[in-house]
């Protein structure tokens, strides 16, 4: 008798995956645009709505965009190898496919229709590529970085809900790159966290920890992503930030960076992430009494940065409400739509646009 336990063999033969033919008859795809139709009509099978949603809009615009380019077999073959490298570079620890929706725009893009500004909460902005899940514990006033990474930093405020009233026991996540422009996750040598920790408000919803100042740095140039970004002509540089996921209770998860002010790539950052609410000032402090009392070493200068973070309740608004719009008028649309002509293209921000 078998071990219940042991791992089951393949089968000797390929297998089905046990869905039966659709009930309707198909054409024979002899033209592209029964492709099209023929995809659309196998879309209907579907049961989710918004899985059907999803799937026809992804449909329609991948077809719309060959169809318009008239894109070849080789360019065809060169995108299916250029993704097939951007899945090979993924590691438990980069995230290369992120990196690929952060400059495409996509990444700020889903980031800001599903958290859309209204001027209560703290601004959203994108996750990054970099977050991990092993951030060591901080307590308040310790730092995330180990000595040596850079310029001392200060940082301090409270967590607040929109009515004002302080969160206590919220939970901190932060993270940054070193004064060399790596996050430790970069170096092959990482042995444990380094300038990123994992922080709780106090009773009073109030947090603090030291940490270094941040530099504009590159997004990591030696993958696929960085080539394309040479290949169309881009700068791969980012602004100075320090990355934050505030989580509480019966709030909305807050994910969001600040960006001192006047760094050269706040309006041309690669990946489109910056908001004018989350451009903040760093104070330079010399008394040394004051550096005495936050625990900067050696009672050195340093750079302070004072921030209030607002969570918005649960309650309050209905991310994607919108999309939801759609998608109810979606399911009562024909299932074969014709692919229609080419919307007007929208005029170009100037390239001088200022914050």
């Amino acid at each position: 008798m078998s071990d219940s336990t042991s791992v089951p063999k393949a089968p000797n033969v390929a297998q089905s995956n046990g869905i039966p033919p659709p009930s309707f008859e198909l054409p024979v795809p002899d033209t592209p645009d029964l492709v099209t139709e023929n995809v659309f009509k196998l879309n209907t099978l579907i049961t989710n709505p918004r899985q059907r949603l999803l799937m026809d809009k992804l449909v329609e615009h991948l077809h719309v965009f060959a169809k318009e380019t008239k894109l070849t077999i080789a360019e065809w073959r060169a995108a299916i190898e250029f993704l097939t490298r951007t899945g090979q570079t993924c590691t438990p620890l980069r995230q290369e496919f992120i990196l690929l929706s952060d400059i495409f725009g996509f990444s700020s893009l889903v980031e800001g229709l599903s958290n859309p500004s209204d001027g209560k909460g703290t601004d959203h902005t994108v996750l990054g590529p970099f977050f991990t899940e092993d951030a060591a514990e901080v307590s308040l006033g310790e730092s995330i970085a180990s000595e040596g990474k850079g310029e001392f930093l200060f940082v301090e405020g409270r967590v607040l809900n929109t009515d004002g009233a302080p969160v206590p026991g919220a939970v901190i996540e932060t993270w940054e790159a070193d004064e060399n422009g790596f996050y430790d996750t970069q170096y092959a040598d990482r042995e444990k966290p380094d300038c990123r920790g994992r922080l709780r408000t106090d009773t009073q919803g109030r947090y603090s920890f030291r940490a270094v100042v941040p530099v504009p740095y590159p997004i990591p140039g030696d993958g696929p992503v960085g080539e394309l970004l040479t290949m169309l002509n881009r700068h791969n540089m980012r602004p100075a930030h320090l990355h934050f996921m505030v989580t509480a209770p019966g709030l909305k998860t807050l994910v969001t960076a600040l960006y001192p002010e006047g760094d050269t790539y706040l309006t041309n950052d690669a990946v489109f992430a910056v908001k004018r609410s989350l451009v903040v000032n760093f104070e330079q402090v010399t008394d040394a009494t004051e550096a005495q009392r936050r625990g900067i070493p050696r009672d050195k200068p340093f750079k302070l940065l004072q921030f209030d973070f607002v969570l918005r309740k649960d309650s309050e608004g209905s991310s994607g409400s919108e999309g939801h719009k759609v998608e109810a008028d979606h399911t009562k649309r024909d299932p074969t739509p014709a692919l229609g002509p080419t919307p007007a293209v929208a005029p170009a921000v100037p390239r001088d646009a200022k914050l």
